[in-house]
């Protein structure tokens, strides 16, 4: 997911390294922080194949900054990142809602419903927390209150989140505006 933050920030806009790391630290800081031995090297590794650049422009003191700018063979890896995401960008909900924040960047509203679409093909799946016998455990199923609490909690998120997929599915396929 750092890779598709670092594309997306900087699909945006040129960004300092300072300021990019600001911005995925704000969309996903609390869940997954990112780190300078994290950040560094991913850019490192995008700028190696051809996804970005870097130039210097005179900083707000004496130093100097250098500033990444994505081109457009990072565009092109972007956008596929967001057309094809992998399983776990659509199965995992933090990797999902980073997903979620770029995907208005894919410029095809098909292609967008049709990542949405995935998502719900998941939640359609049977799945829980906890299992017995290969079998989902429901809230019901729970002596423990606070086992039963995260199932209670987790259904009524997923209700909400599939009346979202479902209304904007709908929107995308009929034209419908944000």
């Amino acid at each position: 997911m750092l890779t598709l933050c670092i594309l997306g920030f900087l699909d945006e806009e040129p960004l300092h390294a300072y300021d990019l790391r600001a911005r995925i630290s704000g969309l996903s800081g609390h869940v997954r922080p990112v780190s300078d031995g994290a950040l560094y090297p991913a850019i490192k590794r995008l700028e190696a194949a051809g996804h970005l650049t870097r130039h210097t422009e005179p900083g707000e003191r004496a130093t100097p900054r250098q500033v990444l700018t994505l081109t457009a063979s990072g565009r092109a890896e972007f956008l596929r990142r967001l057309r094809e995401p992998a399983d776990l960008e659509i199965t995992d909900r933090n990797s999902f809602f980073i997903l979620l924040a770029f995907l208005g960047r894919l410029p095809d509203p098909a292609d967008q419903a049709r990542v949405l679409r995935r998502r719900l093909a998941f939640m359609d799946e049977p799945g829980s927390y906890f299992y017995e016998d290969g079998r989902p455990l429901r809230a019901r199923d729970m002596t423990d209150r606070f086992r039963r609490g995260m199932l209670q909690l987790a259904h009524a998120t997923s209700k909400a989140d599939r009346a979202w997929l479902e209304r904007t599915v709908g929107e995308l396929a009929g034209g419908v505006s944000p």
